[in-house]
């Protein structure tokens, strides 16, 4: 059986869309009563591990989508929990979303990284990692032109090699379908074409104007968002500015799994509107 958590989200939800009428397919989700019809549905809450044990029973390969945005400590807690419960269960192959390794100056790297050391380091699971890069519908949000037509996202110069979601769920089923062949792989999945707010600017039709850091840290700060929110949105644009999430500038892992070229994220921002 292969289940597939963090069903209701973003990404878990395109997964499962294209895994939807599979036999041997299983969706865990702490509200598994909003899982859409025709999935059998298991409740799986990290944050409860006594949940575990029961959903992952009978689990060979489990598709492991990074449990949602939180401290450090609270998100390598809910991974722990849900790895130790896995090599409990027996489950065969674990494969785990985690983030670009060019990613790796980003505030919310540490979780991801200390996931994937303590796949390495278990004695029974087969792993795969499926190192996601930042989605464009992501960028599209962070640098929407205000209402006087301006973006003002503190970019610089800066590009960011931005993945369609879509295109990074495929890459998932593609793996989890077929996991042994990719077992002690890690994948870079990002963007082939990086981009910055100039070309974004004359996409949508929009001015680039880019603001400074502090004052769009002040911004976000007045919007209410979780304290822990503010560094990591402020600390991505900074990355992005300073040239440190420009991909590879070229066909990477991401064709390789999909079998074609990836969907353009101009493409992706630009028909988002």
């Amino acid at each position: 059986m292969l289940l597939v958590t963090g069903v209701n989200g973003g990404l878990g939800a395109l997964v499962l869309e294209r895994l939807a009428g599979r036999d041997g397919v299983a969706a865990g989700s702490r509200t598994p009563e909003k899982v859409p019809g025709g999935v059998p549905a298991r409740l799986v809450d990290f944050d409860r591990p006594d949940t575990l044990a029961r959903a992952f029973a009978g689990v060979r390969t489990l598709l492991l989508i990074s449990a949602g945005a939180a401290e450090d400590d609270v998100v390598i807690a809910r991974h722990g929990a849900a790895i130790e419960a896995a090599e409990r269960a027996g489950v065969e192959h674990v494969v785990y979303t985690s983030l670009s390794g060019d990613g790796d100056h980003l505030p919310y790297a540490l979780a991801h990284r200390w996931t994937e050391r303590r796949l390495r380091a278990s004695a029974t699971l087969r792993w795969t990692v499926l190192r996601n890069g930042l989605y464009a519908e992501f960028l599209g949000a962070i640098v929407a032109p205000g209402p006087d037509g301006v973006i003002g996202a503190p970019l610089g110069d800066g590009k960011l090699a931005a993945v369609a979601r879509a295109d990074l769920a495929e890459a998932a089923v593609n793996v989890t379908l077929a996991p042994a062949g990719h077992a002690g792989r890690t994948y870079e999945l990002v963007g082939e074409r990086a981009l910055g707010g100039a070309e974004l600017a004359e996409a949508l039709g929009a001015e680039y104007r880019p603001g400074r850091l502090a004052d769009t840290r002040a911004a976000v700060g007045a919007t209410g968002a979780p304290a822990f929110q503010v560094p990591m949105l402020v600390g991505t644009y900074s990355a992005i500015a300073h040239g440190f999430l420009t991909g590879p500038g070229g066909p990477g892992d991401l064709a390789a799994l999909l079998g074609r070229e990836p969907r353009p994220a101009l493409e992706v921002i630009a028909g988002g509107r």
